[in-house]
């Protein structure tokens, strides 16, 4: 099944895409009130709806607006950790996110006034559905309430302050974030699902999930050791190599461009870029 969160008419809501329409399950009486809460209460599947709604009428919003937690992993791809010349670990790189940097795939993202460092990450995003502490690989997967397109914009030159990550992955409206949620049920071979991120139509990141260093199931044991998993989290699962700060010439995102993620069997997340006011 396929999940959006959506406003309408001045109302938020979520709901299930079927074909050209989506099944308004949050206008129902007595329904959960986001689709966080939804997964939270255990009864996505099997809620109904009475009004049904034209997809192309609705603003579409980050899949789950109000994550609780955004984790993201640093440097999971070879390529990746290659071209930035870090050294190989035995554990994830583990950064955050704030909730106000996502955006929808209906919102432009924001080049920052005081940076032209603004940079692409295309990744797969993963959140959860059932939560758990010190969860052990084997059972890691069966925490996961579905899947998502993910781009990790980010802003380079804050990014490298310092050692730490924080001020470049966390200006607002930098994060886009669906536009689906795509349950597991949906995709017949994780392994073989590709990463592809296209600017202004040109292939700039491309490789499979199967690249990736750490494994989901070993990023969930991971995080999930130090901190509880709740529903509605969010783990962002990393980029390919071909980022552009380490192109040469680098190759920064600008007011106009338009960005592409694109997950085989996910989705297609199509961003464009504005200037901060």
């Amino acid at each position: 099944m396929r999940y959006i969160s959506f406003a309408h008419h001045g109302r938020t809501s979520y709901g299930r895409v079927v074909g050209d329409s989506v099944a308004d399950l949050g206008a129902r009486h007595g329904a959960p009130d986001d689709l966080k809460s939804a997964l939270a209460a255990g009864t996505l599947a099997e809620l109904q709806a009475d009004t049904h709604l034209p997809l192309s009428t609705l603003t579409l919003l980050p899949v789950i607006p109000n994550p609780a937690k955004i984790l993201c992993v640093g440097h999971n791809y070879e390529t990746h950790r290659q071209e930035t010349g870090r050294a190989k670990v035995d554990n994830p790189s583990i950064f955050t996110r704030f909730a106000d940097t996502l955006i929808g795939a209906d919102d432009a993202i924001r080049k920052p006034a005081v940076s032209d460092s603004l940079d692409f990450e295309g990744e797969l995003a993963i959140v959860i559905g059932k939560a758990g502490r010190n969860i052990a690989e084997a059972d890691a997967m069966a925490h996961i309430a579905g899947f998502a397109c993910f781009n990790d914009a980010s802003i380079r030159d804050w990014q490298w302050h310092t050692s730490q990550f924080t001020p470049g992955k966390n200006f607002p409206a930098t994060a886009p974030f669906g536009p689906e949620l795509v349950t597991p049920d949906e995709i017949e071979d994780l392994a073989a699902v590709t990463v592809t991120t296209r600017l202004n139509g040109e292939q700039v990141q491309h490789a499979p999930v199967a690249d990736m260093i750490f494994p989901i199931a070993k990023i969930i044991a991971y995080i999930s050791a130090f901190t509880p998993l709740n529903p509605g989290d969010v783990i962002a699962t990393g980029t390919p190599g071909g980022v552009g700060a380490k192109r040469q010439p680098p190759l920064w995102m600008k007011a106009g461009d338009i960005v592409e993620v694109e997950i085989a069997g996910v989705g297609l997340l199509r961003s464009r870029i504005k200037a901060e006011d």
